[in-house]
């Protein structure tokens, strides 16, 4: 059975590169910046959370996005644990996890945390004030299946020009089928084709400035 596993290359020791897609998985000015921006007020948060909210993603890669999403939650000082279902087809061994989080500021212990936590296969991650499941596999075939509905997407596949499969018409609409009413979704791309795929699920679908050198990113919005 061929190594499902990422396999990854490193820029400047601390940025990890992946080597299936010729892609970085996070900004090379600074990754944790980029996730504020694009995925957090790309989805007007912190401000939208309230008890029980889940934030769905594709795209897990190095946890960066559920990290600063949980320190934003605690720091919101909410009730209950803040819910994160993300779907990833080539999970990152905890090695190179901890490594890529030497970059990540250390928000209180909770990166230290979420790396002790990460043993490479997914499941549930059950860490204070967080419930996340990190679903390992093809997102065309595992979210179709998901029996859950999101407040709040992050769209974080490679970049759709080297990994279109996660981009598709198809799956975009069970995004879209799997947004609650009022819900939303963010993504660093502004491609064409990603903007009408969303559109055509049922998003009102936005173009936003984009983060660093990227002229622009997509927001998108459910009708309530």
């Amino acid at each position: 059975m061929p190594d499902q596993n990422a396999q990854i290359t490193w820029r400047a020791g601390q940025v990890p590169v992946s080597t299936q897609f010729d892609d970085p998985y996070f900004s090379l000015e600074d990754g944790a910046a980029e996730t504020a921006y694009v995925f957090l007020a790309g989805n007007d948060l912190p401000e939208r959370f309230r008890p029980g909210f889940h934030i769905a993603e594709l795209g897990f890669g190095t946890g960066l996005n559920l990290l600063l999403a949980w320190d934003a939650w605690m720091r919101a000082g909410h009730q209950g644990p803040l819910h994160f279902t993300s779907f990833e087809a080539y999970p990152m061994r905890p090695e190179d996890m901890a490594q890529a989080h030497a970059a990540f500021p250390a928000l209180d212990g909770r990166r230290d945390a979420l790396t002790a936590a990460w043993d490479g296969t997914g499941g549930m991650l059950e860490l204070p004030g967080l419930r996340a499941e990190i679903i390992i596999g093809d997102a065309r075939q595992a979210l179709p299946v998901w029996q859950g509905r999101a407040d709040a997407w992050f769209l974080d596949g490679f970049s759709p020009a080297k990994n279109p499969e996660l981009w598709g018409d198809n799956l975009m609409a069970e995004v879209a089928r799997h947004t609650a009413p009022g819900g939303t979704a963010a993504t660093y791309t502004a491609a064409g084709f990603v903007r009408r795929a969303l559109s055509a699920g049922g998003f009102e679908v936005t173009r936003f400035p984009g983060y660093g050198r990227k002229r622009h990113m997509t927001r998108a919005q459910m009708p309530v």
